[in-house]
């Protein structure tokens, strides 16, 4: 039984892990793209899944095949999802300022329908604290499928976890809950924002440190 709790647990730190903080400014740039927050919530579910796919692969690799990478890699990793917040946010203030120069239709109309970037956003995430899981998985349990079981429980919590969150995201730019145009570009800058700001801390901690 006590070679089972670290798998048992496995789902419970999976769900937490989707509320650290730059998830969370990662997601909330993702859903403020939305004004359903069923579509909010889907795109959870692809970042959750793509989150999934990295840690999964690099898993394989590191377990399986007993590869060991260097920490170093994982801090140009971190680095990477840094800049990749800052292009996240970058990107939504430009779309906000396109549609308003434009005067474009209602946002809805023109966000895509597709969850691609949520997933490609998931990909990325998934490099940040990857080597330190695995790691921490390898040293706890005894079995190289015991490791691949716990990657994959953890991963349908994060999943779990960055559902709620982008629902939770999600509500302030539902068309059924704020009905104000200046309320949605006020919070989309200051996701935005946000989103570079930690990026930018990011990349320098981690650049700096190498």
């Amino acid at each position: 039984m006590h070679s089972l709790l670290p798998l048992l647990f496995a789902g419970v730190v999976g769900f937490t892990h989707a509320f650290e903080i730059d998830h969370l400014l990662a997601v909330s740039s993702i859903a403020s793209r939305r004004k359903s927050v069923l579509m909010a919530i889907k795109d959870g579910i692809y970042w959750g899944l793509g989150h999934t796919s990295t840690i999964l692969a690099i898993g394989i690799v590191m377990i399986l095949a007993k590869v060991v990478v260097a920490e170093q890699v994982f801090q140009y990793f971190e680095a990477g999802v840094g800049l990749m917040l800052i292009l996240l946010g970058a990107h939504r203030i430009w779309k906000t300022w396109e549609h308003e120069k434009n005067h474009a239709q209602a946002h809805e109309h023109h966000a895509p329908h597709g969850h691609r970037l949520a997933y490609g956003v998931g990909l990325i995430h998934g490099l940040a604290g990857s080597g330190t899981l695995i790691l921490l998985v390898m040293s706890e349990l005894k079995t190289a499928w015991e490791g691949i079981v716990y990657i994959l429980i953890f991963g349908v919590g994060s999943i779990g976890g960055m559902l709620l969150a982008s629902g939770i995201f999600g509500l302030p730019f539902s068309a059924n809950i704020s009905r104000s145009p200046a309320v949605h570009r006020g919070l989309s800058l200051l996701s935005s924002l946000l989103c570079i700001g930690f990026g930018c801390k990011v990349v320098f901690e981690n650049l700096t440190h190498v």
